[in-house]
């Protein structure tokens, strides 16, 4: 058996989804493509079951926050262990309504990937069985990894330049 390749890939999901499917690059070759959060579920799970991809390993999900855009991508990494391909998959959401459908119904793993990216993104899970904070404290009312605060606290005083003598 041949293996995969990235092209085969790519040709496999414009087939199978056209333009739902965008921003399709291999950063250092990892193939990553874009899609949307109505689709997601679908590309997902053409990806794990189809027998021309075979994407079965969830390797992890996460997110990451774009504060100029008003945006926050939700990553899902998938692997073909068979083959030795990866994919990265991203869809963009709104930061705030951060809502997409649940991966739990592919995987069984992706619960505890899930509440970890809702505990510190805030992205809800919709479908999914036990989405609550995993890490963090149940009290704490802000996402941590959300860029909304300034890096450095404005009133330190440890790194004044009249303090170093300058």
């Amino acid at each position: 058996m041949a293996a995969l390749t990235n092209n085969e890939v790519i040709t496999k999901l414009s087939d199978q989804f056209g333009h739902k499917v965008t921003g399709i690059n291999e950063p250092y070759g990892l193939l990553t493509i874009e899609t949307t959060k109505d689709a997601i579920i679908e590309v997902l799970r053409f990806l794990k079951e189809n027998a021309g991809t075979g994407f079965s390993f969830l390797t992890d999900i996460t997110a990451v926050h774009y504060p100029e855009n008003n945006h926050i991508a939700v990553v899902y990494h998938l692997h073909n262990m068979v083959n030795k391909i990866r994919i990265r998959v991203k869809v963009f959401i709104n930061e705030h309504t951060p809502t997409i459908p649940t991966a739990t119904v592919l995987w069984n793993g992706a619960n505890w990937m899930e509440r970890e990216t809702y505990d510190f993104f805030g992205v809800k899970f919709e479908g999914h069985p036990d989405l609550r904070r995993i890490l963090n404290m149940d009290e704490l009312n802000v996402h941590p990894m959300l860029k909304q605060y300034p890096l450095e606290d404005p009133n330190r005083v440890d790194k004044k330049d009249e303090y170093f003598g300058r």
